[in-house]
């Protein structure tokens, strides 16, 4: 556990982080061909961040829909296959197709790390109250609750067109601790707080067996960050022992942008001591 500390092991850790970049797989243009479709050109955010073929999510298609495609990655966590789906904040013209992903895959959290903020074509998704409805597809409002950094929403959605299907209750949690301008969250606690609420919400509601969808503002290194901290304290829970290295290899292999930068690398180190601390 002594490599835990990222003070006293810095130069390992960067050297790590290295090692960790070149291993690290590239994307060609065959491994990425169902996003670059033309038709699917407008529902990826950025071009030079492309779920591959292998581990996309497809979407059931409703209402004559000319495309099942979402720029979405299935990722694994600890013990559960596929158990997170890294995204982009939803377009104005995804916000559909996201919501389709949350009930087809039979999402139980959504965890969001970026900012509402139009500028960037990041639109509010959700309903503040009442009901949004896209296509067949109903988000009805529940309740909204502000504890420190974390905004937690709860949503019934269903398809109208399917009432035999029933609902599915969903937890929204907008992290709020992460500003834009920077590359770490501002707490640790906080953070570790966040997985926390998740990993109860999970248990709690469907015995830790729904899904989690996690995005960010280009479904890379902020989601990557939450998803190994995830697989992490997973990993001391059941054997009291931490790869970080392995965890962020992991999500890599499957998206090469997963925690992009050193310093949420070393977050992810920070977080872990945190977590052990904290008993």
């Amino acid at each position: 556990m002594n490599k835990l500390d990222p003070q006293t092991n810095s130069s390992q850790i960067k050297e790590e982080f290295r090692t960790l970049n070149m291993v690290t797989p590239t994307l060609r243009v065959e491994d990425c061909s169902i996003a670059l479709l033309p038709r699917n050109h407008e529902k990826n955010r950025c071009m030079d961040v492309l779920p591959p073929d292998r581990c996309l999510p497809f979407l059931i298609t409703i209402d004559g829909e000319s495309s099942n495609y979402i720029n979405a990655a299935l990722m694994d966590s600890y013990k559960q296959p596929s158990a997170f789906i890294v995204t982009q904040h939803p377009l104005p013209n995804t916000v559909k197709d996201f919501w389709r992903l949350v009930l087809d895959y039979h999402c139980t959290s959504i965890v969001m790390l970026n900012d509402v903020d139009p500028a960037q074509l990041c639109p509010q998704y959700w309903p503040e109250n009442g009901v949004h409805r896209h296509g067949p597809i109903q988000v009805e409002f529940v309740s909204a609750d502000l504890e420190e950094d974390i905004i937690s929403r709860i949503f019934r959605i269903y398809n109208a067109s399917r009432p035999q299907d029933g609902y599915r209750m969903v937890q929204q949690f907008q992290f709020l601790g992460w500003p834009m301008y920077r590359d770490t969250p501002v707490s640790k606690r906080s953070f570790l707080k966040l997985i926390r609420q998740v990993d109860k919400w999970q248990e709690e509601y469907n015995g830790g067996e729904g899904r989690t969808v996690v995005h960010c503002l280009n479904g890379g290194g902020r989601s990557g960050t939450f998803c190994a901290i995830s697989i992490v304290c997973e990993m001391l829970r059941h054997q009291r022992a931490v790869d970080v290295f392995h965890a962020v290899k992991t999500l890599r292999n499957n998206k090469p942008n997963m925690v992009d930068l050193l310093d949420q690398y070393k977050f992810c180190y920070e977080v872990a001591l945190e977590y052990l601390n904290s008993g």
